[in-house]
């Protein structure tokens, strides 16, 4: 397992330019795949073979409303090239789940190999995963009531 704690990512919208009839990666998303990998390679962090079962928590900077999926398309993109994984077509679950707003926001990531060991402790830490979700979710539902 592998567990991190990254920037915050542009939105899909603010991480792809057209210069032409070509589309680039912008500025903002390059300055942020750059902090990625140098945080990774600060870490030595290997890649992880085989499928891969991903959480992610985003704290955004500030309450303005975002689409959840928006942001990961960067986060993911730019783990892969920092080295977590070897291309991002191995995840097979992805969950993400936005959390109350932090100073310059953050994401703290999981990433579980499947396969690993038994598949029944594979399917353990899912379950425990989703378990834990569900309440945070819950939890939060109530508060906001």
């Amino acid at each position: 397992m592998l567990e991190l704690t990254l920037p915050f990512p542009p939105s899909v919208n603010h991480y792809w330019r057209r210069v032409g009839f070509r589309t680039l990666i912008s500025r903002e998303g390059r300055i942020f795949r750059d902090r990625v990998c140098r945080q990774l390679a600060q870490e030595r962090v290997r890649p992880l073979d085989g499928p891969l079962a991903v959480h992610i928590e985003m704290y955004p900077p500030d309450r303005r409303r975002r689409d959840c999926d928006n942001l990961f398309k960067a986060l993911l993109d730019a783990l892969a090239h920092g080295g977590a994984y070897h291309d991002d077509s191995q995840i097979v679950w992805l969950s993400i789940e936005r959390c109350q707003a932090v100073e310059q926001g953050k994401t703290h990531i999981w990433i579980f190999e499947e396969g690993v060991g038994d598949e029944r402790q594979t399917h353990k830490v899912r379950d425990r995963l989703l378990r834990t979700l569900w309440s945070r979710y819950d939890q939060s539902r109530r508060q906001s009531v």
